[in-house]
């Protein structure tokens, strides 16, 4: 069965740092793409970045010169570097990995920005 992991999520200062990981374990067919998206209270859950087995990356403006996707193929693993944040920022983060048969979720992971 395919668990992702995440870690690296917690309270820090405005234009603080962190780093966000999602391991999966168990076999994933066919991946083709990583994610991560977030969700703050009373709103959608947004795409945040998005990387592909190739390495090519999309991120949502907001984050644009911010945060960095990257992923260890070899690993199945994907990490967000979270940079200058704001409180804004603030939400449940949630990493996606994309199969060729299915999508798979993580629990989540809460970062508060605040002072």
């Amino acid at each position: 069965q395919v668990q992702l992991v995440e870690s690296g999520g917690g309270l820090v200062q405005p234009g603080g740092s962190l780093r966000l990981s999602c391991a999966a374990s168990g076999s994933i067919f066919g991946i083709y793409a990583m994610g991560w998206y977030r969700q703050a209270p009373g709103k959608q859950r947004e795409l945040v970045a998005t990387i592909s087995r190739r390495g090519s990356t999309n991120y949502v403006d907001s984050v644009k010169g911010r945060f960095t996707i990257s992923s260890d193929n070899a690993k199945n693993t994907v990490y967000l570097q979270m940079n200058s944040l704001k409180p804004e920022d603030t939400a449940n983060y949630y990493c996606q990995i994309r199969g060729s048969l299915s999508d798979y979720w993580g629990q989540g992971t809460q970062v508060t920005v605040s002072s």
